[in-house]
């Protein structure tokens, strides 16, 4: 006699179900009322009353389809702001663009001041920008500009410019925090942030500049004096706050100056002013960041990322990202300027 096969799941008791009130009341109905009913368990979730209007925008979705938490709890902000904070172009840039006509938002011309959200559709000169709302550390680069570069990107004489030095980046672009006059040398500062680049800038942040200054001569004490109190300019009053004798040799005399503000060659106009001339200047620092001894002419090194989060106010990067930087050293990069390609170069 062949033994009965078991079956992969045992049987269970028949439950017993309880009636209660509701189910009470449903037998006391029709058919027509109980379907009605049974009808509304069934309804989906997005047809249900509670459920989130079809106005209402879904937020934003991941590659993988998942809502993006950041982008869905990021807050609408200036369209100049988020364009410069992705190196698309400064603010001033944008408010210009945005004068001319250039910049769209949904198809419809930007106005001066207008916010935008993770649903917009920003076009810039007809190309379309991925905008982005999540947070991300901005990047900056310590360079040693030496002479005979100039600070921008276009220049009628075809003369060197600093970025032709600088590494190139994948999104955005570099911005020149300040400028250095083309015979001047040292500490120039580039972020691909616009933001951080205002912070560093702008004249109410205060951000103090060291200069070393070669003067074919010696200041009198009350030549430093008026240095200090204040002289008159085209542009204005200017003035040192603080003037440090660094000792020289024969005609040529050093000296340390640090001042509040980066106008067009005021180092130079200042020494003009009381009757000496610059025969080299040199900064030495930009706030709290001073040129390293180390970093030559012509090199530049990147800062770690924990220093410069803690000069743009920035909450500090992860655990993983503080050892990973101790582990690496500062490298110092020495570039050759990027010349046009062969076929550029041809005479038409």
């Amino acid at each position: 006699m062949s033994k009965p096969k078991k079956t992969r799941s045992p049987l269970r008791p028949p439950s017993t179900k309880k009636t209660d009130a509701r189910e009470q009341t449903v037998r006391g109905r029709g058919p027509a009322e109980e379907g009605a009913e049974r009808g509304s368990e069934r309804r989906p979730a997005h047809r249900r009353e509670d459920a989130r209007p079809s106005s209402v925008p879904r937020p934003a979705q991941s590659r993988r389809g998942r809502p993006d938490r950041d982008e869905a709890l990021a807050e609408p902000e200036r369209l100049q702001k988020v364009l410069a904070q992705m190196g698309i172009g400064s603010r001033r840039e944008v408010e210009t663009w945005i004068a001319e006509g250039k910049v769209q938002i949904n198809d419809q011309p930007a106005q001066p001041g207008q916010k935008v959200g993770p649903g917009d559709r920003v076009k810039v000169n007809g190309k379309l920008v991925p905008l982005k709302f999540q947070t991300r550390n901005p990047r900056l680069l310590i360079y040693h500009k030496p002479e005979g570069e100039i600070v921008s990107r276009d220049d009628p004489e075809g003369r060197p410019s600093v970025f032709d030095r600088l590494p190139l980046i994948r999104k955005g672009r570099w911005i020149a925090i300040g400028r250095l006059d083309f015979n001047t040398s040292g500490l120039l500062l580039f972020t691909n942030d616009g933001g951080l680049a205002n912070q560093l800038m702008h004249p109410r942040y205060e951000m103090e500049r060291e200069y070393a200054v070669r003067l074919l001569g010696q200041l009198s004490e009350e030549q430093a004096q008026s240095l200090r109190n204040g002289i008159e300019l085209e542009d204005g009053p200017a003035s040192f706050t603080s003037l440090s004798d660094a000792g020289g040799e024969g005609i040529n005399h050093w000296y340390r100056v640090t001042l509040m503000e980066g106008r067009n060659r005021e180092v130079r106009r200042m020494f003009e002013a009381v009757g000496l001339t610059v025969s080299r200047l040199m900064r030495v620092r930009y706030g709290p960041i001073t040129l390293p001894t180390r970093l030559k002419r012509g090199m530049w090194m990147e800062m770690p990322e924990t220093e410069v989060c803690a000069i743009a106010g920035l909450p500090p990067p992860g655990q993983a990202v503080v050892m990973a930087e101790k582990k690496r050293p500062v490298r110092i990069h020495r570039t050759a300027p990027r010349t046009a390609p062969k076929a550029a170069q041809r005479p038409k």
